[in-house]
């Protein structure tokens, strides 16, 4: 006992100052096994991933549309479950949320779903592992961006979720998927009754005399078309704030999906796309996942190095080093590319970390939006061009796909427009340390894209610039003769985009900048006949917004730590602890919170809406 006393102490400072485990992917048909599993519960428990409220959880909603209820057994390999769309009649709306819950019961694998509109990927997510006595959690995600689509009459909406129930894996996924709308615009004065024409769907988008949101502030110039506004209600804005007139999918047929499943570095994926030629603004948002071989891509080593003493490199198959890029082309060139966020299932890792609070964007995996306006000389000729993805230094799979956001100049056939300078670099190091069985890898990379373009609308002469910085840094280090690894990794992401008129007035400015770090460590001790492991982790989310003068800054930051101990007949002793942070601010609204969990259940979840100093 003084033995395992010691290790219990080791374990617990390593806790405090070292991150993280790698365990590779196991096998479709063998699980990760959550010993929160074998707990007794009187009721099925409810998992969460902590964010924050959307600014419509205190309203009424003008109208809710549930759309698909289906039980999702055995679906492996088969087409996702479609049903027709269409908004509901005399609803009056501006906002509008998609609510998911999900609940299940038994043993089953965390799996991958998505949901499609009309091929427009609207929200990417993955499901908790459930247990005997079975779970249940909901997902609200705020999807007016997609007005455009979620308009229009008769459209195919899709859900994807392939799950295998076949004898000890009994876990069926029972999903219902809502939409809810809400009218946040003033009130309308009663006009004359109209003809008895049949009332359809009302988008309440803005118009000459109306704005999109209550208590919003009008920024615009007489020589920008586009309406800015930002909502002090809401405490957010982005660039969508006034969603765009068209959304075309750059996706897959959807037979197995609507997504691109790109097996190597060297497959690549795209879809001719032909759009309006009066279009004055594009902007590409990019969904993608990490599954099999990749999805811990941020621990992998160099190929032919096999982290386990004794195993091969065909038994390993994890490789390719640790970095990975989303390159997104057009006709054949870079236009801009993504370092993902590296979000962790609920069954990676150790499913223990995971019970009941999830990692973060494992219900609501984040999207990436790349600013494609400065490149419309490159689209605006009526013809369809190549949109293609791929991932640099991949291995099997990635899931990929892809929306167009476009703004359309209504009142001309043909924006016209040019392209002065792309001129996209790259640079990628690799540092290796080898002593025996000890090893250190160390990757750098960074690169840089600036492009700049004009055009011309009824309005006059604009120009347009981006430019996207990238860097990723990690480390990959073996020790204690190969048994234990240690992950550290930081992406930074800054990108800019502005318009200015044709005397070099800026009429629009936005900046995102985005910080990724992740630490992750796995120890393992092994005695004569005692053994012990713990794991560690902490990622965060780090994100800053501006939109002119205006600002909002979001963190997210999740620490978690496991430890197990037991011999070859078994675990006698088992611990799990989760403690995340989540805090926003702007200008004008504050919101924290933190939650606290131990061996799956939640201890504490707090909020405030006090503003500090630092968060």
């Amino acid at each position: 006992m003084q033995t395992f006393l010691l290790i219990w102490i080791l374990l617990s400072l390593m806790a405090l100052v070292i991150p993280l485990h790698s365990i590779p992917t196991p096998p479709l048909f063998k699980k990760r096994h959550s010993f929160h599993q074998e707990a007794i519960t009187s009721q099925p428990q409810q998992y969460l991933e902590v964010t924050r409220p959307l600014p419509f959880d205190s309203l009424n909603a003008s109208c809710t549309l549930p759309v698909l209820t289906h039980n999702f057994s055995n679906t492996y390999g088969r087409p996702p479950v479609s049903m027709r769309y269409s908004p509901p009649l005399n609803c009056r709306w501006t906002n509008v949320v998609l609510e998911i819950q999900i609940s299940c019961q038994g043993e089953q694998y965390d799996r991958i779903a998505a949901v499609w509109l009309s091929g427009a990927e609207l929200i990417r997510t993955s499901t908790a592992e459930p247990n005997q006595e079975g779970i249940f959690w909901v997902v609200r995600k705020d999807v007016t961006r997609y007005s455009s689509l979620l308009a229009q009459d008769n459209l195919t909406l899709s859900m994807m979720l392939e799950n295998i129930v076949h004898g000890y894996w009994t876990g069926v996924y029972q999903v219902n998927i809502t939409f809810h709308y809400y009218d946040t615009s003033p009130p309308i004065t009663p006009a004359p009754a109209p003809a008895p024409d049949p009332v359809g769907p009302l988008l309440a988008l803005r118009g000459e005399d109306e704005n999109y949101y209550k208590n919003s502030k009008k920024l615009k110039s007489k020589e920008y078309p586009l309406e800015l506004e930002v909502n002090d209600e809401k405490g957010t804005f982005d660039s969508y704030e006034r969603p765009a007139d068209l959304i075309v999918p750059v996706s897959s047929n959807g037979i197995g999906g609507f997504w691109f499943r790109i097996q190597n570095e060297s497959d690549i994926h795209s879809k001719g796309v032909e759009i309006p030629r009066n279009t004055y603004r594009a902007v590409i948002e990019v969904y993608s996942s990490a599954h099999g071989d990749d999805e811990f891509w941020y621990s992998n080593p160099p190929d032919g190095y096999s982290w386990r003493t004794g195993e091969t490199e065909a038994e390993s198959k994890h490789g390719h080093g640790a970095h990975r890029e989303v390159l997104v082309k057009i006709d054949g060139a870079l236009v801009g590319s993504v370092v993902p966020f590296p979000v962790i299932y609920a069954g990676g890792i150790s499913p223990d970390l995971w019970a009941p609070v999830v990692g973060i964007g494992a219900f609501d995996l984040p999207s990436y939006d790349l600013e494609l306006t400065p490149f419309l000389s490159l689209l605006l000729d009526g013809r369809a061009h190549s949109f293609s993805f791929e991932v640099a230094d991949g291995n099997s799979f990635w899931l990929v796909d892809a929306n167009l956001h476009l703004w359309l100049d209504a009142s001309v056939k043909q924006v016209l427009a040019g392209i002065d300078s792309n001129v996209p670099e790259f640079s990628l190091e690799h540092k290796s340390k080898f002593d025996a069985l000890a090893r250190k890898f160390e990757i750098q990379g960074e690169r840089t894209m600036k492009v700049s373009g004009w055009m011309i609308m009824a309005t006059g002469y604009f120009t347009t610039s981006f430019e996207q910085k990238l860097k990723l840094e990690n480390t990959v280090k073996f020790y204690n003769n190969g048994s234990s690894k240690l992950v550290e990794q930081k992406v930074k992401d800054k990108s800019v985009f502005s318009i200015k008129s044709g005397n070099k007035a800026v009429i629009f400015y936005t900046s995102t900048k985005r910080e990724f770090p992740l630490k992750w460590n796995t120890v393992t001790f092994a005695g004569v006949d005692e053994k012990s492991s713990g794991e560690t982790v902490e990622t965060t989310i780090m994100e800053k917004k501006t939109l002119g003068d205006l600002w909002s800054i979001r963190t997210n930051r999740q620490e978690c730590s496991a430890w197990t101990f037991g011999n070859d007949l078994g675990v006698f002793s088992h611990k799990a602890f989760t403690h995340q942070n989540y805090s926003f601010m702007d200008g004008s609204n504050c919101y924290s919170r933190m939650v606290v969990a131990e061996n799956g259940s939640l201890l504490g979840d707090t909020t405030s809406s006090l503003c500090l100093k630092s968060m």
